[in-house]
């Protein structure tokens, strides 16, 4: 059997905390963003690098006001969480050089929302050959580069 390395993720699994309450309401009112991993804060939106991400780059659009239902936003959220979805790609454009993009709302369990009480956008970069057998043989996706890194990276390149 081979082994993959992912040192950041030990911090997590060895500490046992987990935050209590939704993550998209708790992150933002700590004002933490580098330890919450939020990248941008707009008017009625936020964005925020996915802990457990699909790809490296993989990031969020979330409102702040917690709601499930993407029927619910209103206007201005729906075109913050649009807009900010746009500069996401741009950023990761500039910075990662994808090939392609996923969008996607998760809405429900079912649909596969992990956080499925407060609806959000996830914005993956792609490339080709990115889905390869390592998940499909090995239940395995292997993110070649650090979420600090990723951070870091996007924070730089964020637009003023």
């Amino acid at each position: 059997m081979k082994k993959i390395f992912a040192p950041w993720r030990a911090a997590y699994i060895q500490s046992g905390e987990k935050p209590s309450g939704c993550i998209f309401c708790v992150f933002p009112a700590q004002k933490d963003d580098e330890e919450n991993l939020i990248l941008f804060r707009g008017e009625s939106c936020f964005v925020i690098l996915n802990r457990y991400p699909y790809n490296s780059g993989h990031l969020m659009v979330v409102p702040y006001r917690h709601t499930a239902e993407y029927g619910s936003l209103d206007p201005k959220e729906v075109a913050e969480m649009h807009h900010l979805t746009s500069i996401s790609m741009d950023v990761i454009k500039r910075t990662m050089n994808p090939e392609g993009f996923n969008l996607g709302i998760n809405i429900g369990k079912v649909a596969g929302a992990g956080v499925a009480d407060h609806v959000h956008m996830h914005v993956v970069p792609r490339w080709n050959g990115d889905t390869n057998f390592m998940p499909v043989m090995g239940d395995v996706r292997v993110v070649p580069q650090s979420l600090e890194e990723t951070y870091r990276i996007f924070k730089e390149a964020w637009p003023d």
